[in-house]
């Protein structure tokens, strides 16, 4: 195996000419085009922290790994005014980890120095997404419904995609005209999911409603679903600040803290409160593993929702004379 102080000339060794074959890692996984962006902008913030210490990325340790951690730890979110949780902090060290072992791969390291690294723990049976309830996402449907100017018919149908769908963000302002269709009696949209896998869902009739509106006001231009005036598509921050504007004209208390991801968690736990089965809700959020709808689902410890008492009624019903 090639050691670093061999590393074939075909690399490049300076972290500022890293960047080509960081765009060659990212071709090579299946990825949305949310996420790529996600993981490109975690590896540059390594190498730029890298640049400022004189240290050789390729040649990193995972003592080097474990000071970049726990300063990325002390970071504080410029838009919460918090530190960084820990599940930020575990997602750019995973980006990292994968893009040590491609280069692993291509024996341009000898091991991968996020291996060894102290990551932060991070409970897999809970999420700091700040949640919705039933009642507020109708409060914000509503408000959705009472927006008036140019925009209006296009912000309802992006607020009712995000609640009736559980889409992530990332998959609505992805959208282009022409992923609208038909299936078996179904209108449907098509979309591209997370680890850039196809997957589609039918499209509910407030959705319907909402998007025929819409398209009466936009046409059949192809092109981006949802525009700006300029023509551009509809970048993720115009709808975390029409979630917030949606939330605070509705009353929630919590609506300078929520983000689209909120309504995706809402609608979780208001299916599961509706007895729709587990997996059927992960088909449906394109989960891989069960585990992670569990997350989402922040009613899942309720006590009504026992299943001591559906299996005694099914005993009481059996029983009775």
């Amino acid at each position: 195996m090639t050691t670093p102080s061999r590393i074939p000339p075909a690399l490049p060794v300076a972290g500022g000419g890293l960047t080509d074959f960081t765009e060659g890692w990212l071709a090579n996984r299946r990825l949305s085009a949310h996420t790529r962006a996600a993981y490109r902008r975690d590896v540059q913030q390594w190498l730029g922290w890298c640049a400022g210490r004189g240290l050789e990325p390729l040649r990193a340790s995972f003592l080097h790994v474990n000071a970049y951690a726990r300063e990325l730890e002390a970071t504080v979110d410029a838009r919460s005014g918090r530190p960084l949780a820990p599940a930020s902090v575990a997602r750019k060290l995973s980006a990292l980890s994968s893009w040590y072992a491609f280069l692993l791969r291509l024996e341009a390291v000898t091991a991968n120095p996020v291996g060894g690294a102290d990551r932060p723990r991070v409970a897999r049976d809970v999420s700091a997404t700040v949640g919705l309830s039933a009642a507020e996402v109708d409060a914000m449907l509503a408000a959705a419904d009472r927006l008036d100017g140019p925009t209006a018919a296009r912000d309802r149908v992006v607020l009712a995609l995000l609640a009736d769908l559980g889409l992530r963000v990332g998959e609505v302002v992805a959208l282009d005209l022409d992923d609208l269709g038909a299936e078996r009696g179904h209108r449907t949209v098509r979309f591209t999911g997370k680890g850039g896998k196809p997957r589609r869902r039918a499209l509910t009739p407030a959705v319907l409603r909402h998007l025929e509106g819409y398209l009466e006001v936009r046409g059949d231009a192809p092109g981006p679903l949802f525009a700006t005036a300029t023509g551009g598509r509809v970048d993720r921050h115009a709808v975390f600040r029409l979630v917030r504007r949606l939330a605070r004209d509705a009353g929630v208390p919590a609506w300078e803290r929520l983000s689209p991801h909120s309504l995706r968690h809402a609608f979780a736990t208001a299916a599961r409160d509706e007895g729709v089965p587990l997996e059927d809700v992960q088909d449906a959020m394109g989960h891989a593993d069960p585990r992670t709808t569990r997350r989402y689902d922040r009613d899942r410890h309720n006590l009504d929702r026992d299943p001591s008492y559906t299996l005694a009624a099914a005993r009481s019903r059996r029983t009775k004379p």
